[in-house]
Formats: structure tokens, sequence, C-alpha cells
């Protein structure tokens, strides 16, 4: 049996070098929908999504986020937009609720001929004095902590190939 959805599951793949082409408004704001639709603790909606295309600042949340890493690469992989996933301190579901909000992301960017890949560090770039300041010229205000971002783009090449399932990966009590 096939299957639209589970087929885009099992074909996305996270992708690590970009075309320098921007993501069209149209299909960035499906993107974001996707992302709105996502499942969190109980209804709260605690996520908040900042979607950035200008080139400076991708380039300085990049030098932010090498900073952390202890290297001074690209962490976004050139793409030409990054997508911040914050959520609301107070909520423990927080990161389960953040992080469904980027697979949902990735899988609509997929399902649109897109790539894009899971970065780390944003906890710690927007609990930083830098970060902070970012949020507070986005105008955002309230306490949130990052959960992660999307390198987000057209793939430059063909998309990697999967990885065998592991054996034991699913248990069945019947």
């Amino acid at each position: 049996m096939t299957n639209p959805v589970l087929e885009n599951l099992k074909t996305r793949r996270s992708v690590r070098k970009y075309l320098p082409r921007q993501v069209e408004p149209e299909k960035l704001d499906l993107i974001l929908e996707a992302g709105t639709w996502a499942p969190t603790g109980m209804g709260m909606q605690s996520p908040v999504i900042i979607a950035v295309q200008d080139p400076q600042t991708i380039q300085r949340l990049a030098q932010l986020n090498a900073r952390i890493m202890g290297n001074s690469g690209n962490p976004y992989y050139g793409a030409p937009t990054v997508l911040l996933v914050l959520a609301d301190q107070e909520r423990g579901t927080r990161v389960e609720d953040g992080s469904c909000v980027l697979e949902n992301m990735m899988l609509a960017a997929h399902s649109l001929g897109l790539g894009s890949c899971w970065i780390h560090r944003e906890r710690e770039m927007f609990a930083s004095d830098e970060g902070k300041e970012l949020l507070s010229r986005w105008g955002i205000t309230k306490p949130l902590v990052g959960v992660g971002g999307l390198a987000l783009g057209y793939p430059d090449g063909d998309l990697p190939q999967p990885k065998p399932r592991k054996e034991g990966y699913v248990v069945k009590i019947l």
C-alpha cells in the first residue's frame, strides 16, 4: 500500500548544501502554517516561529551559533532561509512542542521540493546577551527558550541516501 504522507516521511533527508535561490513567499507561508498546526501540550501553542531571510541577520545568527559550537563554520550550511523555534520557558512541554513544530515544517518543506536540516544550539544562542538583544530588537519580549532551528532552501545536489532501519526499532506486544 502506498500513501503520500508516509512516502514524504520516508524520503525526507537532512540537507547540508543549498542553492543560493531564495524560498518563495508562498512556499515559506505554507511551511510556517504547517508549523502552527503541530500538536502542543494541552493545545497551548507555546512555540514562536521566527523566519529569517535577511542575509546579514542569518550571518549574525550563524556566527553566534558557531561561537557556541566552538568553530567558525556556517552551522546553517549557507541556507537562504533560517527558521528559529523558541517556546514559552514556563511550559513543561516546551521542548516537545517546539520539536513537533520543527518536524512539521521539515515535512512540509520536503513536500514542496525544499530541503531542510535541524540545527541545534538555539537554546544557548537565545540565553546569551546577544540572543536576548536580537529577540528584543524583533519585538519579542516574553520569556522564551530556544528549541531548535531549521536551515531551509533548495538542495544543491541529490538528497543523501537513508541508513537502513535498525534491528529492534519496533517491539510489538500483542
